[in-house]
């Protein structure tokens, strides 16, 4: 698996799984919809998780939970650059942008953004020739349908083998639009086009997207495939989300998108601990 991720500024070590921490400045997210939508409470919540350990800022401004709505362009802007420039200015730490929209990514990249985090793995208009343009690393992300629609009976022949051709075929589209291999991160996309045994069988069988040779994503994080397991709410599903997210890390995911860093980071110590010790056991 390859072991950095290089940024235009500085570069992530992945030797050891690192945590991506999630900063929604919509009013309608699933889990902290309107939480941060201010400046203050934004940088605020950015500040914690840093010294929670955090890695890497992702910055969302459309929410893509099920049924979610469409968001302009100017307001994707208008949620999303005031508070990547602050962050930039702040703090030292690669920032993240979630967003399907070739302007938001191109303007983004211009304020300072780190990463590309794409839902919609550059399918969209101008998103691939954007993205040639740069050295921005950009993550893949594999969904069925479109949010307002994808949990609408979602069906695949082999969901293994068949995200995987949609990786390639992404991955083909990148390197022949001009985008190096090396740039890019996978996601297979838990909840994204998935019922609640789809989300668990890809977890479980995680490991098998190892065979790209890419960094693998993973974001489980409150998400609904915890909450119907345990018939739990949003705020109620951090136990759920730390095993899912110790289970992706033991399965190759190097990055875990989460809203519970300080936890995840405690668990991944654990993780890390232990096969630590494993590995000095084998070699006596």
């Amino acid at each position: 698996m390859q072991q950095l991720l290089s940024c235009p500024n500085k570069s992530l070590d992945l030797s050891t799984s690192q945590v991506m921490g999630i900063l929604n400045v919509t009013p309608d997210s699933f889990s902290d919809g309107g939480k941060f939508i201010q400046l203050d409470n934004a940088l605020k919540q950015v500040e914690q998780m840093l010294e929670d350990g955090v890695s890497i800022i992702d910055i969302g401004g459309e929410s893509t939970r099920p049924g979610a709505a469409n968001v302009s362009e100017t307001d994707e802007l208008t949620r999303v650059i005031p508070v990547l420039k602050a962050i930039k200015q702040r703090f030292d730490v690669l920032v993240s942008i979630d967003t399907s929209k070739a302007v938001v990514m191109s303007t983004a990249i211009e304020q300072g953004a780190d990463i590309i985090n794409d839902v919609r793995a550059l399918q969209n208009d101008d998103c691939l020739g954007i993205l040639a343009q740069t050295n921005v690393p950009v993550c893949l992300m594999h969904m069925q349908g479109l949010p307002r629609t994808m949990q609408q009976q979602p069906s695949y022949n082999n969901i293994i083998e068949d995200i995987k051709l949609f990786f390639q075929q992404r991955i083909d589209a990148c390197e022949q639009a001009g985008i190096k291999r090396q740039r890019l991160i996978l996601d297979v996309g838990f909840g994204f086009g998935k019922t609640l045994a789809q989300n668990y069988q890809l977890l479980a069988e995680l490991s098998q997207f190892q065979c790209f040779n890419l960094p693998l994503l993973s974001g489980t994080s409150r998400k609904s495939m915890i909450g119907d397991l345990l018939n739990q709410q949003a705020e109620r599903r951090l136990a759920g989300s730390l095993t899912t997210a110790i289970i992706a890390a033991q399965q190759g995911a190097q990055i875990l998108r989460v809203h519970d860093v300080k936890e995840t980071v405690d668990a991944l110590k654990v993780l890390q601990a232990t096969m630590q010790s494993s590995l000095l056991s084998e070699e006596k």
